[in-house]
C-alpha cells in the first residue's frame, strides 16, 4: 500500500491537513489562519439577506423571530411563519421555492438568482427572513403546495461561508421532521455546481411525486454521471 504524505493532499482540498507542527503545537501561521477563519465563520452567522438585491419578484415573509439575536437564541421561532404574513401568500397546488437566509445569508445572496435559473422551472418563489428549514413547511402549507424546496444558507464552516442547501419536502405541513425531507448540500463555487444540484433536485422530485413521500422513504439512486433536463 502506497502512503500519501499529508501535505500533498492540500492540492485537492481546502480542509486543514498537512499543516505541519512546531513541537506539540501548530505552526504560528497555521494557528493564526485558523483564528481568522473561525472569526469569519462567526461573523457570517450574522450576515443579512437583502431581498431587494436578489432581484426576485416574490413576496417577502419573516418567521416569528423578530431579529437575528432572537433567531439564534430561539430556533423554534425560526420554524414558524409570522401570522401577519400568512394571508399575503398566494395559493398554489404545485411546487414552491422558499429562498431563506438560514444560518448564513452570504451564499444565498450571491447564488440564489443563478441557482433558480439552473432549476429551470416556473415555480412560485417566496423570500423568507430569519428562517430555519422547517419554516418552508409552514409557508408551503399556507399556500396549499404539493411540495416545497427550501434554498437556504448553510451553517458556515472554517473554509466556506458561502454554501447553500436545497431541502425537498413532499406534502409539507407544520410538524414535518428532518427525516421527512431530502437535502442537497454544499452548493457553492468549489463545491456542488448549480447544474448538478438542479439535476439532483429534479431526480428526487420525480421520485417523491411517484412515491408520495420524501425523506428516508425516498432513496437517492440517481446515477453518478446522470444529467437530467428540468
Amino acid at each position: 500500500m502506497t502512503l500519501i504524505p499529508a501535505n500533498s493532499l492540500r492540492r485537492f482540498t481546502t480542509a486543514r491537513v498537512g499543516l505541519g507542527r512546531a513541537g506539540t503545537s501548530l505552526p504560528t501561521a497555521a494557528h493564526l489562519d485558523f483564528q481568522e477563519a473561525h472569526a469569519a465563520a462567526r461573523d457570517a452567522v450574522w450576515s443579512a439577506l437583502d431581498p431587494v438585491a436578489l432581484g426576485l419578484e416574490a413576496p417577502v415573509v419573516q418567521s416569528e423571530a423578530r431579529d437575528r439575536r432572537e433567531y439564534l437564541l430561539r430556533p423554534d421561532l425560526g420554524r414558524r411563519l409570522r401570522e401577519a404574513d400568512r394571508a399575503r401568500l398566494p395559493r398554489t397546488g404545485g411546487v414552491v421555492v422558499v429562498v431563506a437566509d438560514g444560518l448564513c445569508a452570504t451564499g444565498v445572496q450571491s447564488q440564489a438568482a443563478a441557482l433558480l435559473r439552473a432549476l429551470g422551472a416556473d415555480w412560485p418563489v417566496v423570500v423568507a427572513l430569519q428562517a430555519r428549514v422547517a419554516l418552508g413547511d409552514d409557508i408551503a402549507h399556507a399556500m396549499g403546495a404539493a411540495a416545497v424546496v427550501v434554498m437556504i444558507g448553510e451553517r458556515p464552516g472554517l473554509s466556506a461561508q458561502d454554501s447553500v442547501g436545497l431541502y425537498l419536502t413532499w406534502a409539507p405541513r407544520p410538524g414535518r421532521t428532518d427525516a421527512e425531507r431530502n437535502c442537497i448540500s454544499n452548493i457553492r463555487p468549489g463545491g456542488l455546481s448549480h447544474a448538478d444540484a438542479a439535476a439532483k433536485l429534479h431526480w428526487l422530485l420525480r421520485g417523491a411525486r411517484a412515491l408520495g413521500a420524501s425523506g428516508v422513504a425516498l432513496k437517492d439512486d440517481m446515477p453518478a454521471q446522470n444529467r437530467l433536463a428540468p
